[in-house]
């Protein structure tokens, strides 16, 4: 177990008059943690749909309706694809004048199981395409909403969902308050393990829980390349190929001409050789051991919907030796129109740079490059395997302990990472040891849950009087 984030976990103590004096000092307070259960509109808030038509003018138009189709489908799901309007909407809210790398978009589905380099399972955050320096705080409320959202699909009554909240916010200022005090060594090599997930689940979990999370970690080590051979590939006459699942999963020779597709394939055999630079030198030793066989576009999550997402199946020493890496599109992220643009040109480099900041342990081929799409217009990517022992939470299967227990675990895997990179003893400052800031951020998860309602009714009544078009998978 990791002791360091174990400690992490418990109640903080009530801190000293010399420590409060001392972690005072740091603090550079501008608004009231009181002033955070507050959710105003701005008079010039855009028009939500605006901000998801000027996404979409940037993405495939065939995949757009699939997007809006995906965000029809429940409040919950429109939230997933709606980072750039909470992102708009959180620009004119009360900051404490602290910044972080943020994740950018950090909904409780996007903490997750993973794989480390040791092939040990790890809780941590899983998606950074939004990435960027920015307000500690924007982090916390994205998570906070996406348990009310969560909580009001399952039922939940009020009662219930302010206590999963403000137990997830608690663990997240307790947490940041426990790292205040550590070296930066020891925050830097914290993390979540398998051991203490298990020790959680034994402490905080009823049995359906515990049975659940052993479950998805059992699912989680069998979501790797081979399961994703057996599962995305066919036999042909040539060898293993990717099968085609249009439109969620097209190869290369379904999508183009034998001409484009030829140089599509140079263009990315090439792109494979450049990314290979941005590898540790034992990494690159290792991808040059595996040999690219083929190309597909595929369709992935729900806010990233229509951009640009490859995959290519790489075989080592025979078919029982497969590689799969995903090349993923990273365009601006929705906070640089609010909180300035990156200091790295690539786009892709900025999504690896805050990934590796954030995260305890990442993916041994995570990396970046620059290529030109086949409508001659040059683009950035990040690169990473597929699939790595991915493990995601199901919310509509958690009562109130056991989405409760899941938001504590967040808090305290948000707070590592947001203790890497900012200034955590002035945050912990902020955050003081009482409840103010935890029954804040109830309320205002609350106030953004009814925000996101209406987002989400606006989007179906778009879409019902044609401004939209949608696309329903289950229709097709």
């Amino acid at each position: 177990m990791s002791k360091i984030v174990a400690t992490a976990m418990r109640a903080a103590p009530q801190a000293t008059p010399e420590e409060r004096t001392a972690l005072g000092k740091k603090s550079r307070r501008r608004s009231p943690r009181s002033s955070h259960a507050v959710h105003q509109l701005s008079s010039s808030r855009r028009d939500p749909l605006a901000i998801l038509e000027a996404q979409s003018a940037t993405r495939l138009p065939e995949l757009v309706p699939i997007r809006y189709a995906r965000m029809l489908e429940s409040p919950f799901r429109f939230y997933r694809g709606a980072a750039a309007i909470m992102a708009s909407d959180l620009a004119d809210s009360p900051s404490s004048g602290l910044t972080v790398q943020l994740c950018g978009d950090a909904h409780m589905l996007n903490f997750r199981l993973l794989a480390s380099p040791e092939r040990q399972l790890v809780f941590d955050i899983n998606d950074f395409d939004e990435t960027l320096p920015g307000p500690w705080e924007w982090d916390v409320k994205r998570l906070a909403t996406s348990l009310a959202i969560a909580g009001r699909a399952n039922g939940f009554d009020d009662a219930e969902r302010a206590r999963v909240v403000s137990a997830t916010v608690r663990s997240y200022r307790e947490a940041m308050i426990r790292f205040a005090d550590m070296s930066n060594l020891d925050v830097w090599y914290a993390k979540i393990d398998e051991s203490l997930l298990g020790t959680l689940a034994a402490e905080r979990l009823h049995k359906r829980g515990r049975k659940n999370l052993f479950r998805a970690m059992a699912k989680a080590r069998t979501r790797d390349s081979l399961q994703a051979f057996d599962k995305l590939t066919r036999t042909t006459e040539h060898g293993p190929r990717i099968a085609a699942d249009p439109p969620l999963l097209v190869p290369a020779a379904d999508l183009l001409p034998d001409v484009a597709r030829t140089a599509l394939e140079r263009q990315f055999q090439s792109l494979l050789e450049r990314y290979a630079r941005t590898l540790a030198s034992d990494r690159r030793s290792l991808l040059a051991d595996y040999r690219l066989v083929d190309i597909a576009r595929k369709v992935v999550g729900v806010g990233s919907v229509g951009t640009r997402c490859w995959i290519f199946l790489l075989l080592g020493r025979d078919s029982g030796d497969p590689l799969f890496l995903q090349a993923k599109e990273a365009g601006a992220s929705v906070l640089s129109s609010h909180v300035g643009a990156s200091r790295f040109s690539n786009q892709g480099q900025r999504v690896v740079a805050g990934q590796r900041l954030m995260q305890a342990s990442s993916d041994i081929f995570l990396g970046w490059e620059r290529v030109d799409g086949i409508d001659g217009k040059r683009r950035d990517f990040y690169i990473r395997q597929l699939r790595d022992w991915k493990g995601i939470a199901v919310p509509e299967r958690m009562r109130p302990k056991d989405m409760k227990a899941f938001g504590q675990l967040c808090g305290v895997t948000l707070a590592r990472a947001h203790a890497r990179s900012g200034d955590r003893i002035a945050i912990a400052a902020y955050l003081g040891s009482g409840a103010v800031f935890d029954r804040a951020l109830a309320a205002f998860a609350e106030a953004y849950a009814d925000q996101n309602e209406r987002d989400h009714q606006t989007l179906i009544d778009a879409v019902r009087s044609g401004r939209l078009p949608a696309q329903d998978l289950n229709e097709a």
